[in-house]
């Protein structure tokens, strides 16, 4: 691990940098990209006219599809990609590692699946659509396009790259869930079908290593079936899906040290396919579910007058673009069961005083 911190540190892409990562900013990149190494193709446009393109490397049999920002303000899990890309192209000391990825592995990636969504910093869509509930009816022109490269590459593996909100936890502690991790279901049933079964494998090969850098801090999803989403059906279709969602770690509110872990997860999943030694899957299970215990600040010591007693308050940020950068405005989770929280950070109010409830508000935003 510390021989790829430290190549990561000299090497990662500089150029992407925060939680705003619009088309714009990656667009030079695949310019320069070497086209010893890739194959950069332009697959069509989103409803706003905003380029898609696809980057493919490696000749081996292992066909692996990832893609990201599917939902445009998610953006840890490109900025991972190109940092994945800069070892392709750069890999010193890892050279027999990539060699071996290259010769085994067939990899094509899709880096910002929804521009539309990353230029306005939204979930969705210049439509409004969800992209990650758009497979079966696929109204969405960005959905058609990862549709056509999915018929095209057929893929045995594929990473669906998320990110997910600061309040997700790890089973019954009050740790951040810095990276969590799912393998799909395939129906209501949640059957652990061999699958499944493979995808969980990738998984757990990928936990062990991330538990070495960050023990504690990685949850699983719930596997609860959607019957719209992208990862169930891809997954029911045969294409085994790890979808990897970067979470909260402490003060990393620009998500550069999740970052890393993200791509450290990327290269460990590739490097277990490409090594062609699938592995029991059974420690999957013991990843703790993912919880919701956890928000960016909260208040203590606060004497509420008219009640005549002291409160908390628990505030969760709400992500705003403007001007270009994200902005993190404060909003109220809970007031009072505070002690079922951990926090990013914690304002001790010192007895401060206010009349009623009404006035919480000013203490948040002051």
């Amino acid at each position: 691990m510390q021989q790829i911190e430290k190549w990561y540190q000299s090497n990662k892409e500089d150029s992407l940098y925060g939680r705003w990562i619009p088309f714009s900013k990656i667009d030079p990149i695949l310019r320069k990209l070497n086209t010893s190494i890739f194959g950069v193709k332009h697959l069509g446009f989103s409803k706003q006219k905003r380029p898609i393109y696809k980057v493919s490397f490696g000749s081996g049999a292992c066909r692996i599809l990832i893609w990201t920002q599917m939902h445009g303000n998610e953006t840890t899990g490109t900025k991972a990609v190109f940092d994945l890309l800069r070892l392709i192209a750069l890999p010193g000391e890892f050279q027999d590692i990539i060699n071996q990825l290259l010769n085994n592995c067939t990899i094509t990636i899709l880096p910002i699946l929804n521009p539309d969504g990353a230029e306005a910093y939204t979930r969705v869509n210049a439509d409004g659509v969800d992209l990650n509930r758009d497979v079966l009816d696929q109204v969405a022109k960005e959905s058609t396009i990862l549709h056509d490269v999915l018929k095209e590459v057929n893929p045995h593996y594929c990473f669906n790259l998320h990110d997910q909100r600061t309040i997700f936890t790890v089973g019954d502690t009050k740790k951040t869930a810095t990276l969590s991790f799912l393998a799909p279901s395939i129906d209501v049933s949640r059957k652990v079908t061999e699958g499944r079964k493979k995808t969980m494998s990738v998984i757990a090969s990928i936990n062990t290593v991330i538990q070495e850098l960050i023990p504690g801090h990685v949850g699983r999803y719930t596997d609860e079936f959607y019957p719209t989403a992208t990862g169930d059906n891809f997954e029911k279709a045969g294409h085994h899906t790890i979808l990897i969602e970067a979470g909260h770690h402490v003060d990393d509110y620009e998500r550069e040290q999740v970052r890393y872990y993200n791509f450290v997860a990327l290269i460990q999943g590739l490097h277990y396919l490409a090594s062609n030694t699938l592995s029991s899957h059974d420690t999957y299970f013991d990843i703790p579910n993912n919880t919701k215990f956890f928000v960016d600040i909260i208040y203590e010591n606060i004497y509420i007058e008219d009640e005549q007693q002291m409160i908390g308050i628990a505030v969760l940020f709400k992500e705003e673009l403007k001007n270009g950068k994200v902005h993190f405005i404060p909003e109220i989770q809970e007031i009072d069961d505070i002690q079922l929280y951990g926090a990013n950070t914690f304002i001790d109010k010192k007895g401060i005083r206010i009349k009623n409830r009404i006035m919480v508000k000013k203490i948040i935003n002051s």
